[in-house]
């Protein structure tokens, strides 16, 4: 009311900074600027985050630990849910450790104690020729398991080794592998070792798996990324 009837240019902004409700209405403003800005990124960018986030992650401890590991301390690291623990113990162990003789890592028994999980990961996945994802919805829903797969396909294709092999426990739609989007391509274009479609022929399941693992590390034009040579 002061300032009725005068020129606009006249009009001393002084004023609105002394005001503090001004202050206010921009600090709100940010807020549900940013509020926003968070739950979009939330809902549509957060698993590409999280993807960049563990290739970095791996990046960094490749860097540090690659030098330092064994890289034939073991021919196989088993990525795996605990939810799937009996069908490693059951199934798998007998046939690869005992039957085929390879040296296999497993994080409840192989994983140093006392030492940060993600450093364990790293060394069984490096200390490794290959790495094994016994893959279940479990296993989707897992963040450590999460963890070991991003890590492993980082190194599939940092290294371009014939480093992966994948195996899936139960019949999983291609919506459902939609976070782990370079999986997903794999699975589309490569072959990938099926338990549901072996059960009744078992004895060529691991026959698959023992030929997967004698592939050798470097990729030629007749390898596949996940099972070694069609």
């Amino acid at each position: 009311m002061e300032q009725r009837g005068s020129l606009f240019l006249d009009f001393d902004i002084q004023s609105c900074w002394d005001d503090s409700s001004f202050l206010y209405f921009i600090f709100n403003t940010c807020l549900v600027v940013l509020t926003l800005f968070t739950s979009f990124i939330h809902h549509f960018l957060r698993w590409h985050l999280t993807y960049t986030f563990q290739l970095f992650l791996a990046f960094v401890y490749d860097t540090r630990k690659r030098k330092n590991v064994d890289p034939h301390q073991f021919d196989a690291f088993v990525s795996y849910n605990v939810h799937d623990e009996d069908w490693v113990y059951r199934e798998m162990l007998p046939v690869l450790e005992g039957e085929q003789g390879w040296r296999l890592c497993l994080h409840h028994r192989d994983f140093q104690p006392g030492k940060p999980i993600i450093e364990n990961i790293t060394d069984a996945i490096y200390g490794s020729r290959k790495t094994i994802c016994v893959i279940s919805h479990s296993y989707l829903q897992s963040e450590w398991c999460s963890r070991e797969i991003q890590m492993a396909s980082f190194r599939l294709f940092d290294e371009q080794k014939d480093v992966l092999i994948l195996l899936f426990l139960e019949e999983i739609p291609p919506h459902h592998l939609s976070p782990y989007y370079r999986m997903r391509k794999l699975v589309k274009k490569r072959t990938y070792l099926s338990w549901p479609q072996a059960v009744e022929h078992p004895g060529v399941f691991w026959q698959n798996v023992q030929r997967a693992l004698q592939t050798g590390d470097a990729l030629t034009e007749n390898t596949d990324l996940l099972t070694g040579p069609t």
